[in-house]
Formats: C-alpha cells, sequence, structure tokens
C-alpha cells in the first residue's frame, strides 16, 4: 500500500549559513554603518535588533533574500510584534516554524477527506501519514495540498510504494 508523509521541517545549518551572510553584509554596508543592528540565533528563534524601525525593515529583506538564496523558504519565518529595546533600538524575535502544528495538521486533513480522494489520513505528532491503493491517489493529495494558502513550507517525503 503506497505511502507518504508530509511534514514541514527547516534545514537550521543554511539557516545558520543565511544569518552568517546578513551578519557579512550589515559590517559591509554603508547605510548600516556605525549602527548596532545584528541577528543572532538560539534554538528556533532569531532575535533581530536594529536601531529604528527603518532598518528593521532592511533587515527583513536581508532575512528573506539570505533565505531564499540558501533555499530555505522565507514562509517559515514567524515574524512577533516589534519590541522596544534600549534607547531608540527595536527589537524583534522571529520564530523558525518546524513540525505541523495541530491545527494546520486538521485543516489539512479535512481539506483531503473533503476531497473525496481515496485515501486515508492520520497525524503522526508534527508529520501526517497519507495512504492509499494508487500512486494516482497520493499525487492527487499532493497537488491539492500544494493548492492550498498553507502560511508553512510543506515537503512530501518517505513515499513508498
Amino acid at each position: 500500500m503506497p505511502t507518504f508523509d508530509i511534514v514541514s521541517k527547516t534545514n537550521m545549518a543554511e539557516v545558520d549559513n543565511a544569518l552568517a551572510g546578513i551578519t557579512r553584509e550589515i559590517a559591509q554596508r554603508f547605510d548600516f554603518k556605525g549602527s548596532k543592528c545584528s541577528v543572532e540565533r538560539a534554538e528556533d528563534t532569531i532575535t533581530v535588533l536594529a536601531d529604528d524601525d527603518m532598518k528593521l525593515k532592511q533587515m527583513h529583506e536581508l532575512l528573506k533574500v539570505y533565505f531564499t538564496r540558501r533555499n530555505v523558504d522565507p514562509k517559515a519565518l514567524d515574524f512577533k510584534p516589534v519590541e522596544k529595546a534600549a534607547g531608540n533600538a527595536v527589537r524583534q524575535l522571529v520564530t523558525v516554524k518546524q513540525g505541523i502544528d495541530k491545527d494546520l495538521a486538521k485543516l489539512l486533513v479535512k481539506e483531503i477527506k473533503d476531497s473525496k480522494i481515496k485515501v486515508q489520513v492520520s497525524i503522526q505528532g508534527d508529520e501526517l501519514r497519507v495512504s492509499g491503493k494508487k500512486r494516482d491517489e497520493l499525487q492527487e493529495v499532493i497537488a491539492l495540498i500544494k493548492k492550498l494558502p498553507v502560511e508553512q513550507p510543506l515537503q512530501y517525503v518517505n513515499f513508498r510504494d
């Protein structure tokens, strides 16, 4: 019986590489000279420090550009509200999404069931396992999920016949 898994994983080594590139660019760019802008990662959280809102917006652009260059989907970034830091500086926490949360899993299962494709879907922790009798049905499920407006990068792995 053919199966595959729907997962949402972000390669943290590539995230580190992207952040290193951003740090290098901040050190070299003329508009960042003399500023106290920085990006740091601890576990799944990236802390972005900037002198003002304008520099913070530039940092957001750098994050998106460097993540795209390193083949990490920028949709994996969850921007939290901006906080005031020391002086006029601003700080923002950015979470790197890992795994499929319960709400998204339930939404995906509901959409697959509503499509009337003859497959079984089970939630296994932060993954979904889809199994069916035919490979074509599984490919229909992948096509269906790719059309959905999901705010998180999804990968389709462990395809078995």
